[in-house]
């Protein structure tokens, strides 16, 4: 089968054909550029959602990748970004090996096309040419044959005319003998020139023309072949990374496996372990022995003799109030929870003999004034208030005990490590001196003592606070006697061992990692033994007087934590009204409580307010 002898005819649908093919072919370049530019655009976000859930580093998310989960998501994000990369792969040896070999393969397509084509318009314009000049001969050896003819005629005609001269005749046989020669030349001349058309011809369509759509045909074949290599190549670029994205797969199989809960529970229990113990059971609270005090006792700072004693149920014996002072829980504990009463309706007071009452209720144990403080907000923070915007302890004691430790062990290991690089930095000082000693062009020793000192400075500050930090250490886990009683209120420390703190303060709770939340909890308990409580805190200095005031009204104090007093008495006062209508007011240093600030007339000191 030959183009050239079964298509000899279809020039021109020949010709929109190749170009057809030429065609498809750059569509197929088309198709493959953008598939380059979809893989290298899904690389890039692979790349970037990989990125964009990698753990920022120096924040608490790169603490969380402790845990095998994480660890496993963090490995699929590296062999996620290694999935990407194989995707760049195949973007770009599609480009190298078909994209580019295409585009230049069409250029030489295009050029081999015009070549044979223009050669196959060449052999047309020949043979037409050729036929044309057939059709010429023709018509002019069919002229002279006609002239002849009439020519002959005419002749003839003369010749049979009696009426006509002898020259006459003579002429008209010359015209006609010349119109024959004519005739005669144009004939051959018409056959040779037939001759030779008839062989340009037969060469036309039996040589020229079929060798030309011979290349034509081997032309589009080779295209033909061409683009399905670049078909296979295109198969074969996407096998060839098939085995690496397996193994990027395989990859993120085996972290999926390597996740083991039980090592993630371990893992939580060593990050949030406080080391407290859980709370005792709770005694019970006889009710039927009611609870006599006399003004007095309901007073807040009475002397020692007729200090009243703190009950708290509970087997907590021993355990302190932690980062709160005595008079400020105290305070808490014993400020009245209701409403104070109003004052008289009578503008003078002496309208009112004896002055307005409190209301009256039943006096209720101190216990339930702790559970009503421990359920209900209180004005002052337990330690946040107290040591908000301050900077965190340094031997970690605002931390429970497990966590404590936690961090004590890995200040000591990072102390350890710095001293081992100074050591290695003063080891090389060391030895560059030693050179300098024996090969003195080498360098001055002289100008390492400043550095070797400094470098040897470092060396014993480290120790020093490496020491100071294992003994925090040591006495977290037991191994050295705890500090003073004194020391441990100071630092907040929690020790287990002696006196142990409670586990949470109802308002603001503190968090495993050293932060603190304020948050409400109804199950928090706080146990603590009256007597150990006034041990604990006899040597606190009573709160000083900002200021004083008069007793406008006569007050029975009745109810627990209020005072009883006189009109016209002046009073100290040492705390003012904190919004709940009440003043906190002492009697002769010894007798304190609150009184309805509506009963009485404040006159506080600058002074000691603004100190």
């Amino acid at each position: 089968m030959s183009w050239g002898t079964e298509l000899w005819d279809q020039f021109d649908n020949l010709e929109k054909h190749t170009q057809w093919g030429i065609d498809i072919l750059e569509k197929y370049i088309k198709f493959v550029k953008e598939r380059t530019d979809i893989e290298l655009s899904y690389a890039k976000q692979l790349r970037n959602l990989s990125k964009k859930y990698q753990p920022k580093k120096n924040s608490k998310e790169e603490e969380e990748y402790k845990y095998t989960a994480c660890k496993a998501f963090l490995s699929t994000l590296n062999e996620m970004n290694d999935y990407a990369g194989q995707h760049e792969v195949i973007s770009e040896n599609m480009t190298s090996q078909i994209t580019v070999d295409l585009m230049r393969y069409v250029q030489e397509l295009k050029q081999e096309r015009k070549s044979n084509f223009h050669d196959g318009r060449k052999a047309q314009q020949h043979i037409e040419t050729c036929w044309k000049q057939l059709e010429s001969s023709k018509r002019r050896f069919e002229r002279d044959c006609k002239e002849a003819d009439r020519a002959q005629q005419y002749f003839e005609k003369m010749d049979a005319d009696i009426n006509v001269t002898k020259a006459d005749v003579e002429k008209a046989r010359q015209q006609a003998q010349l119109r024959h020669q004519m005739a005669e030349d144009s004939k051959a001349d018409y056959s040779s020139i037939l001759q030779r058309f008839n062989q340009e011809q037969w060469e036309y369509y039996h040589t020229h023309i079929p060798n030309i759509f011979q290349k034509i045909q081997e032309m589009e074949e080779r295209r033909i072949v061409r683009i399905g290599e670049s078909m296979k190549t295109y198969a074969e670029v996407d096998r060839q990374v098939i085995p690496i994205i397996g193994k990027c797969l395989d990859g993120i199989v085996k972290a999926a496996e390597s996740i083991d809960q039980k090592n993630d529970s371990q893992l939580v229990v060593e990050a949030y372990k406080s080391g407290f113990e859980p709370p005792g059971d709770i005694e019970f609270e006889d009710y039927t022995q009611p609870m006599k005090r006399t003004v007095s006792e309901n007073s807040l700072s009475s002397s020692k003799e007729g200090k009243p004693e703190l009950k708290f149920g509970g087997k907590s014996r021993g355990k302190l109030w932690p980062f709160i002072k005595k008079n400020k829980l105290v305070s808490l504990l014993t400020s009245p929870h209701q409403p104070p009463p109003p004052p008289p309706a009578s503008a003078s007071p002496s309208a009112v003999p004896n002055g307005p009452q409190s209301p009256k209720q039943q006096k209720e144990p101190l216990s339930h004034r702790f559970n009503e403080f421990m359920t209900s907000k209180p004005k002052i923070h337990c330690f946040r208030s107290l040591k908000r915007g301050g900077a965190t302890p340094e031997d970690f004691s605002n931390l429970p005990p497990e966590q404590r430790r936690k961090k004590l062990q890995q200040k000591v290991d990072d102390l350890n490590k710095e001293i081992q690089k100074e050591t290695d930095q003063r080891d090389a000082i060391t030895k560059m001196k030693d050179v300098y000693l024996k090969n003195p062009q080498m360098g001055d020793p002289a100008s390492l003592d400043h550095k070797l000192a400094e470098v040897t400075q470092n060396i014993e500050r480290l120790r020093l606070e490496t020491q100071k930090f294992e003994a925090w250490l040591a006495e977290v886990e037991g191994r050295l006697p705890a500090r003073s009683e004194q020391a441990r209120r100071q630092s907040g420390m929690y020790d287990g061992q002696t006196h142990q703190t409670v586990t949470n303060c109802a308002q603001d709770r503190e968090s495993p990692d050293g932060s603190y939340t304020e948050e409400q909890s109804q199950e928090s308990e706080l146990k603590v033994l009256a007597t150990d409580f006034d041990d604990e805190f006899d040597d606190e200095e009573p709160l000083p007087a900002i200021g004083t005031c008069k007793a406008l009204y006569t007050f029975e104090g009745q109810n627990e934590g209020t005072i009883s007093v006189v009109e016209g008495e002046m009073l100290s006062v040492i705390e003012e009204d904190k919004g709940d209508g009440w003043t906190r007011i002492r009697r002769n240093e010894d007798e304190e409580g609150y009184v309805p600030t509506s009963y009485v007339e404040v006159y506080l000191d600058k002074n000691a307010k603004g100190s």
